[in-house]
């Protein structure tokens, strides 16, 4: 299962902060098809001295780092998905895409353990990743 990473800048409330980590999950269920009980979601608030971005940023508050642990294998296409959703879907919550930063990292599955030590590589996800 791919795995998120959210880094911001601000405060949120609690039910911002679910909408943001539900939002994220939901451009990733869209994108790369899978299922949605497939989840693992962090949020972490940064203070904004600690989170340095673009100095052009018109809106420096709203910078919002992802970053997406994934296997190999989607295509080009399904990661433009991921990236349109993202924009989209945390654009509907107030954050302007000029401030989002999208990174994928691609690990192979023997560098990823699940399921009590389990290597990725050796279990059936119940999912495709070449989509």
């Amino acid at each position: 299962m791919p795995s998120i990473r959210i880094d911001v800048r601000r405060e949120y409330t609690p039910q911002q902060e679910t909408a943001l980590m539900e939002a994220a999950h939901a451009a990733l269920v869209d994108a790369f098809a899978i299922d949605p009980a497939n989840r693992n979601v962090t949020l972490v608030v940064h203070a904004p001295h600690r989170f340095v971005g673009r100095p052009d940023c018109a809106q420096p508050e709203w910078l919002t780092n992802i970053s997406i642990y994934l296997l190999p294998g989607r295509s080009a296409a399904a990661k433009r998905r991921l990236y349109q959703g993202l924009v989209a879907r945390l654009g509907a919550l107030g954050i302007p895409g000029e401030g989002l930063l999208v990174r994928l990292h691609e690990m192979p599955g023997e560098n990823i353990a699940v399921r009590g030590g389990q290597a990725v590589c050796d279990l059936d996800l119940g999912y495709p990743v070449d989509v």
